[in-house]
């Protein structure tokens, strides 16, 4: 078997081998933790050690941890409970958000973005002018597919200006960059466990502690009051842990942007008709979007997947569909450009064997089908 280098962590993380132990741990468990026996109160205290760990990770209390089952559903609950009467959603949002926004029973402003990916601050005035109040601002803090870092703290002043609320999906950003809700100004922030080695199918609302938000699971009371159904013990506590471990390896993700520029440079320096998309702007350490003209993204996941080194095409939240970027599109690429783009993104497991694998790799697929340029 040939070892697999795995090079697409924006769509999971590999889980943590200490958040396997934890959950392994907590599963052997017994215990609900609304009871009040001591089964309970020992699952009720799993929990909230959780809930503290996950706080530390933005800057929060743990009362303003909301656990919820990931991240779009986390999304879900702000766009849908904010009690907004206007959505105003950047073009580069994630598609949960994009879903979220349609379905909400509320007008949709988008905001654009530059060439570079990033949102022009004017036009979001200019929409909060003429949105109904008070709106709800949605504007991720870094995009997942070209890794782009949005003026999310900017956006804040100005959506206060005009009584707006603001909401900030962090998945990509969490563990790669410093969080803090309240430097970033916004009311609501959303994580997933996943995206930082927690197990998948657990994420949390972050909120400002006078955010409104109505629930969208409703029954129980959990999460006081704000996410109803029996609590998740064993992914919250890996979420607890992977959140833990995150912040630790803050200090150490230039080396991804080491390894990122590495990737880049042989590539820039291979061809000079590859499009290095939204290298302008100032990104997330372990992100690289690339697309090779002529060939099919779909096609370059094939071969680098020949090659046992895993890249995506687009975004890995659409079931397998292929489909021409929406990022891309609202950057102004045309479809030649965002059909033949691949997402490379790194973590704390990436090598620079790992790095010096994919360039061979590359190098050949292009010499192979389009000839050195």
């Amino acid at each position: 078997m040939k070892t697999i280098s795995y090079l697409d962590y924006n769509a999971t993380c590999p889980i943590r081998p200490s958040v396997i132990e934890k959950v392994t741990e907590v599963m052997a468990e017994v215990g609900n933790p609304s009871s009040v026996h001591a089964a309970g109160r020992k699952a009720r205290a799993i929990v909230e050690e959780a809930r503290v760990q996950v706080a530390a990770l933005t800057g929060c209390r743990p009362r303003d941890v909301m656990f919820c089952g990931g991240g779009t559903e986390a999304n879900n609950t702000v766009l849908h409970g904010s009690g907004a009467k206007s959505l105003i959603i950047s073009e580069i949002e994630h598609d949960c958000v994009l879903a979220a926004a349609k379905t909400a029973g509320i007008p949709v402003y988008r905001i654009p973005v530059t060439g570079a990916g990033v949102v022009e601050l004017d036009a979001l005035a200019e929409l909060l002018e003429k949105a109904e109040k008070p709106a709800l601002v949605s504007v991720m803090l870094a995009n997942n597919e070209m890794g782009a870092i949005q003026p999310v703290a900017e956006v804040s002043v100005v959506a206060k200006e005009y009584g707006a609320f603001v909401h900030t999906d962090a998945v990509q950003a969490a563990g790669k960059l410093m969080l803090d809700r309240a430097s970033l100004g916004v009311d609501y922030l959303t994580l997933s466990s996943h995206k930082i080695g927690g197990p998948q199918g657990v994420g949390a609302v972050v909120l400002a502690p006078t955010a409104p938000l109505k629930p969208l699971m409703v029954g129980g009371g959990q999460e006081l009051g704000r996410r109803s159904g029996t609590e998740n013990v064993a992914g919250y506590a890996g979420f607890g842990v992977a959140a833990f471990e995150a912040m630790a390896e803050l200090g150490e993700t230039e080396k991804l942007a080491v390894y990122r520029d590495k990737i880049e440079a042989a590539i820039r320096e291979h061809s000079n008709e590859t499009v290095l998309i939204g290298a302008e702007a100032e990104r997330l350490p372990n992100t690289s979007c690339i697309a090779m003209r002529g060939v099919k993204g779909e096609t370059q996941v094939m071969h680098f997947d020949l090659a046992s080194i895993c890249v995506s095409s687009g975004s890995a939240c659409s079931s397998g569909k292929v489909k021409v970027s929406h990022v891309l599109s609202a950057m102004g690429y045309e479809d030649d450009v965002a059909e033949s783009s691949i997402r490379v993104s790194l973590g704390y497991r990436t090598t620079e064997g790992d790095v010096d694998k994919f360039i061979e790799a590359w190098k050949s697929l292009h010499d192979r089908t389009l000839g050195r340029k």
